[in-house]
């Protein structure tokens, strides 16, 4: 079986050696052929060797994918789930070291459906806390939003904008 290993960092200065050898153990440990992807430097739009590996995927390339943690794969809860579906329809396994998480058997999916649902609602009581903070702090008189500084000094335009409706 040939697995596909991915590890992730945010930041160029950061190293994803400490992910891959950990991955590495855990394919040589189950006797798994794998190829190694690592990606630097990446946001939520620009993933470009995530996105190569994910159209391999499709193409059925590889049996399953193999991640540190289930944060290096997806960035939100919504990109989760559905990756997390398309690989089910397609029978790719998704194994998560950090959380002995293995959608290739009943348990392991079960066990990824419950922690995305906890993530979940941590997600939404960070969002809640947020606001009820920004609330507090606006009915106490502080003022929210960045000081301002050099840049505001400037006359700015009004109109000529494009938003996602129209012109503005």
């Amino acid at each position: 079986m040939k697995y596909a290993i991915y590890a992730r960092t945010s930041k160029i200065d950061q190293h994803p050696e400490n992910q891959l050898i950990e991955l590495e153990r855990y394919a040589k440990a189950n006797g798994y052929e794998y190829d190694v992807y690592s990606e630097k430097e990446s946001t939520r739009k620009t993933r470009p060797v995530k996105a190569g590996l994910l159209a391999k995927i499709r193409k059925r390339e590889y049996h399953g994918v193999i991640v540190w943690k289930i944060s290096r794969w997806a960035r939100s809860f919504f990109e989760l789930i559905q990756e997390m579906e398309e690989l089910r329809k397609k029978n790719i396994s998704f194994i998560s070291l950090d959380l002995g998480v293995d959608t290739s058997t009943t348990t392991g999916m079960f066990t990824f459906r419950i922690l995305s649902a906890v993530a979940d609602l941590e997600r939404e009581n960070i969002r809640e806390n947020t606001n009820l903070g920004l609330q507090r702090a606006k009915e106490e008189g502080k003022k929210l939003g960045r000081p301002k500084g050099s840049k505001d000094k400037k006359q700015r335009r009004r109109s000529g904008y494009y938003n996602r409706w129209g012109k503005g």
